[in-house]
């Protein structure tokens, strides 16, 4: 009898190809790319870091723009008409989406081909999600090594959406050049949700859903806002930000919101923030790619592993204090250190 063909080896990755399909904008390469990115396989990831080194001197010239809000705030809405807007002007114009929520749920945040079906038809928009699993860390890994190869590939324009809840909106502002706050008009609380360290990380208010009905209410509310923002001290002391009001159902406002973040650029170029900022980022980035790998190979760790559900036994009991425990378990993971 005949044994079965066997399958084919799959052939090796190329490169060279891969960078010069990405520059050359070609979407499958982008795919393949962005695929090689998100990778968790220590070979693939290797191949990644290879890969970015080559992209990285022709990245870094998009707008980097983060984008939250509370649920129901109409980041979709709002994303999608003002994407729409930009590559009608010329731009090319990237979606990424940071879920910090994705490894408890197993979803995305941007159910986004379905959400944004006009933008996601449009040949000058690319709409990626964040990976449906993995650590916060690795999720943000990934969200910033995807816009080294989305800018090498010719995006000029990087918006990052964000659920709106917990350590998301902190780490977002830690990958962008501007971060924007979507905001709603409350019935009577126009600071429901919004807690005081986000509108301190933001370089504009735009107070959403201005249109119909609701128009008086959001010109109400962003007065409340820009009170606010007068009692608090700007990040930057060449930017104080705007509060502006918006409707993405009708594109009203986005033109003038799209005005303020070029000014913003411009002014934090003139002074040099920006490069300084990017190159604060940058550290940042390294530091909790360091916390991220330094606690992941202490969850691998066989030592660690052997050891853990006794010191959590005697936690538990009253035997030995948190310090105490955490002190057994790092000292196994150092034995364990080569």
């Amino acid at each position: 009898m005949t044994p079965p063909p066997r399958s084919a080896a799959r052939p090796p990755l190329d490169l060279d190809a891969l960078e010069a399909g990405v520059l050359a904008g070609d979407r499958a390469a982008l795919g393949r790319a962005i695929t090689l990115v998100e990778s968790t396989a220590p070979r693939h990831q290797a191949a990644a870091q290879q890969l970015l080194v080559r992209l990285g001197p022709k990245a870094g010239a998009a707008h980097r723009v983060g984008i939250t809000g509370v649920p129901g705030v109409g980041k979709s809405t709002f994303i999608e008409a003002l994407g729409t807007n930009l590559t009608a002007a010329g731009h090319k114009v990237a979606v990424l989406a940071v879920d910090p929520t994705s490894s408890v749920t197993g979803g995305s945040i941007l159910a986004d081909k379905t959400r944004m079906q006009r933008l996601a038809r449009d040949p000058a928009a690319f709409i990626r999600p964040s990976p449906s699993s993995g650590t916060l860390g690795g999720v943000t890994r990934t969200t910033r090594e995807t816009m080294v190869v989305l800018e090498a590939a010719g995006f000029d324009v990087v918006l990052v959406e964000t659920v709106g809840v917990g350590q998301s909106e902190t780490l977002v502002h830690g990958m962008v050049d501007f971060f924007l706050v979507l905001m709603l008009a409350g019935a009577g609380d126009e600071f429901q949700g919004i807690k005081k360290g986000v509108l301190e990380l933001a370089d504009m208010l735009a107070v959403n859903k201005a249109d119909g009905d609701n128009a008086r209410a959001a010109q109400q509310a962003a007065t409340a806002y820009r009170h606010a923002l007068h009692l608090m001290t700007p990040s930057s002391p060449s930017w104080r930000p705007p509060v502006l009001t918006c409707s993405g159902l009708t594109n009203q406002g986005l033109d003038a919101l799209w005005a303020e973040i070029e000014a913003h650029r411009a002014a934090l170029t003139a002074t040099g923030e920006l490069t300084e900022r990017r190159k604060k980022q940058q550290l940042a980035w390294m530091w909790s790619m360091v916390q991220d790998r330094l606690l992941q190979r202490l969850h691998d760790s066989h030592g660690v592993q052997g050891l853990r559900h006794q010191v959590e036994a005697e936690l538990l009991a009253g035997q030995v204090t948190p310090t105490q425990g955490a002190e057994a378990l790092l000292a196994a993971f150092d034995r364990e250190a080569p």
